[in-house]
């Protein structure tokens, strides 16, 4: 008898831990899958952040390159603005040293050349000797010569009754000469 509780026990024994080891197993089974499932799930999910941020960067990347142009344009606009403001600024001052009292003899001369004198008043920002000099026949001929604040070099032809004038002074001609100037290309 005690024999057969001996294999009783043993065979409870034996049932006992086989049915154990099937549990573990089978817990051990269930845990591989949820690690499995868990890894599944963050290797989704890292790859899914990879992507937004490779998105991320490709769109700052971009962002960052029409930036660039952008400033790139910019400055060279600015560049364009300030070579030309000093070309203004050059053929301003030129324009007005080449225009000395012989110089606007001359040009006073050559607007009037084949006109009656005697209906023109050539403004000027000062009445010197020198023009007089130079304008001496139109003046004679009744050619006025004043001066007015409003021409600081160069000259202004108006007619006597009020109908209309030739400008020829430093701002004007500048004016006239700047789009040239303007159209330059970098």
């Amino acid at each position: 008898m005690e024999l057969q509780i001996q294999d009783l026990v043993t065979s409870i024994r034996k049932e006992g831990i086989d049915a154990a080891n099937s549990e573990a197993e089978s817990i051990i089974a269930e845990a591989k899958k949820k690690a499995e499932a868990i890894v599944g799930d963050a290797r989704a999910e890292a790859k899914s952040t990879k992507e937004a941020a490779e998105k991320e960067i490709n769109i700052l990347k971009e962002s960052a390159s029409v930036s660039a142009e952008q400033a790139k344009r910019d400055a060279m606009l600015a560049f364009k603005t300030e070579v030309q403001a000093e070309f203004e600024k050059i053929l301003a001052a030129n324009v007005k040293k080449s225009l000395s009292d012989d110089a606007l003899g001359k040009l006073i001369r050559a607007a009037v050349n084949g006109e009656d004198v005697s209906k023109y008043a050539a403004e000027v920002s000062e009445v010197s000797a020198v023009l007089k000099g130079e304008l001496a026949d139109e003046i004679k001929n009744g050619l006025e010569i004043r001066p007015t604040k409003s021409v600081q070099a160069g000259f202004r032809l108006a007619a006597k009754d009020g109908s209309g004038y030739f400008d020829c002074s430093d701002e004007e001609i500048m004016q006239m000469l700047m789009p040239y100037f303007r159209d330059l290309d970098f």
